[in-house]
C-alpha cells in the first residue's frame, strides 16, 4: 500500500496548512507579561514567570488573591505569593511539584480573618498572586537558575514574597535571589526532620543539600543558620557531619521536650538574628509528624505537633522576616487534603503575626496598649534587632 493513503500522511500536510498567527501573539504576549528567563536557558520564548503553557497551578490564586498577569506592574503591593512547581530535587517520593496547586486550591477554604490575632489579611495586605517559576523539569540547575531570577525580581521590588513549593531544593536558588538585596549577613530559620546539608544527592544538589550550598552564599553564613525539629530515622550522616563542621545550629524535638516552645523560639532568634539585617523562614512540612501532615515525600514520626510549630512560628515572625517558603508538600500522598490546609495555615499564621506586629501592611491597631489584654511576655533583646526587614531589600 502506498504510504499517501494513510490518514497520517494527510494529516502531516493538515498540519502545515494551519493558521499560527494567533498561537505565536499568545506566546510573545506571555513573554512580554513573564519576563526573559535566565540566560541558561536556552529557549528564548519560555518566559521567567509562567503565564500559560504547561502551567502545574490552574486551581485558582491563593487566599483568591488578583493575578498579576504582567509583572512589569509589581511593585508597591505588600506580598507576592509564587509557585515552584518543582520535584526534580526529590530523590524517593516525588510529587511535590504540584504543592503549589494544592495550597492554591485549599486557601479558598477560608477568610483573610483570624480571630485570635485580630488581624484580616484581605483587609491589611495588598496580596497578588504572580503565578508559577516556569522550572524546567528535566534540569534542576536551570531551574535553580529561573527561580534564582525570579525570586530576585521580586524582592528587588520590595514585595514581601511567599513561596509555595515545589520540594526543598528550592531553598538555596530562594536565598541565592534574596542575597544580593540585603546589605549585611542573612539569617535562616529551617524547620525540618532533616538537615538537608549534603553537599550532593545522587551526584547532584537535591532536596537533601538547599543549605549547604546557601550557606556557601559570603552573606548567608552557617553561623546564622539554625535548624528546629530534627531528629528520626531518615537523616544523613554525612549532612549532620557538614553541620557540625561548619558550626550551624540543629535543634532537636528532644531539645524542645526538654526546653519548651518559648525557649527554642528564643534561642533560634538570637542564632538567626546575630549580626545579620534579614532572617529568611524555611518550613518543610515533613518537620510536622505524618499524623497530621502525611502528604511529603520523606515522613519521619515522631516530629512536631502543630500547635507547637505555630507557636514557635508566632514568636519568630514577629521580629520581621525577609521572606518565607513552605516545601515539600506531596498532593498524591496527602489525606483528605490535611497537609495542604496545614501548609497555607503556616503561611496565613506568618503573614497575620507580621500584620500584628507591624512589621508588614496595615496594623489593624495603634499599639499592643489599645487593647484591654494583659502584656505578652516578649522574647529577650526584642527591638534591638533589624527587624524592619520583611521584604529584603536593603
Amino acid at each position: 500500500m502506498d504510504r499517501a493513503f494513510l490518514h497520517g500522511r494527510r494529516m502531516l500536510q493538515r498540519e502545515a496548512d494551519l493558521p499560527s498567527e494567533r498561537g505565536e501573539e499568545r506566546r510573545r504576549q506571555e513573554l512580554e507579561w513573564g519576563l526573559p528567563s535566565a540566560e541558561s536557558v536556552r529557549d528564548r520564548m519560555i518566559p521567567l514567570f509562567n503565564r500559560g503553557r504547561w502551567r502545574y497551578s490552574n486551581s485558582g490564586t491563593f487566599m483568591c488573591a488578583p493575578f498579576l498577569q504582567d509583572m512589569r506592574e509589581l511593585g508597591g503591593q505588600d506580598v507576592a505569593v509564587v509557585g515552584v512547581p518543582l520535584d526534580t530535587g526529590t530523590t524517593f517520593r516525588s510529587g511535590t511539584r504540584w504543592g503549589p496547586q494544592a495550597m492554591r486550591a485549599v486557601s479558598a477554604l477560608g477568610t483573610g480573618y483570624n480571630f485570635e490575632l485580630g488581624v484580616d489579611l484581605i483587609e491589611a495586605l495588598d496580596i497578588v498572586d504572580v503565578g508559577d517559576v516556569s522550572v524546567i523539569p528535566a534540569n534542576i540547575e536551570k531551574s535553580f537558575d529561573q527561580i534564582d531570577k525570579a525570586i530576585a525580581y521580586i524582592h528587588e521590588r520590595a514585595v514581601f514574597p511567599v513561596v509555595l513549593g515545589g520540594d526543598h531544593s528550592i531553598g538555596y536558588p530562594d536565598i541565592r535571589g534574596l542575597s544580593p538585596f540585603v546589605d549585611g549577613n542573612i539569617g535562616i530559620i529551617h524547620f525540618d526532620r532533616h538537615t538537608d546539608m549534603s553537599e550532593l544527592n545522587l551526584d547532584e544538589r537535591m532536596h537533601g543539600t538547599p543549605f549547604f550550598h546557601a550557606t556557601n552564599i559570603p552573606n548567608a553564613p552557617p553561623s546564622n543558620l539554625v535548624q528546629i525539629g530534627i531528629g528520626g530515622w531518615t537523616g544523613s550522616r554525612p549532612g549532620v557531619r557538614n553541620v557540625r563542621e561548619r558550626g550551624a545550629t540543629s535543634i532537636t524535638i528532644t531539645d524542645i521536650e526538654r526546653w519548651g516552645v518559648d525557649r527554642i523560639a528564643e534561642m533560634a532568634l538570637e542564632i538567626a538574628w546575630r549580626n545579620a539585617k534579614a532572617v529568611w523562614l524555611s518550613f518543610d512540612i515533613d518537620a510536622i509528624d505524618p499524623a497530621f501532615a502525611p502528604g511529603t515525600g520523606t515522613p519521619e514520626a515522631g516530629g512536631l505537633l502543630p500547635r507547637e510549630a505555630l507557636r514557635i512560628l508566632h514568636l519568630i515572625a514577629r521580629e520581621g522576616l525577609a521572606g518565607v517558603e513552605v516545601v515539600e508538600v506531596s498532593p498524591p500522598y496527602d489525606v483528605g487534603d490535611v497537609t495542604s490546609v496545614l501548609g497555607v495555615r503556616i503561611i496565613k499564621d506568618v503573614l497575620g503575626t507580621l500584620v500584628a506586629e507591624g512589621k508588614l501592611g496595615k496594623r489593624p491597631w495603634r499599639r499592643d496598649e489599645d487593647l484591654d489584654t494583659p502584656s505578652r511576655g516578649d522574647v529577650s533583646d526584642r527591638g534591638q534587632r533589624g527587624a524592619g526587614q520583611t521584604n529584603g531589600a536593603s
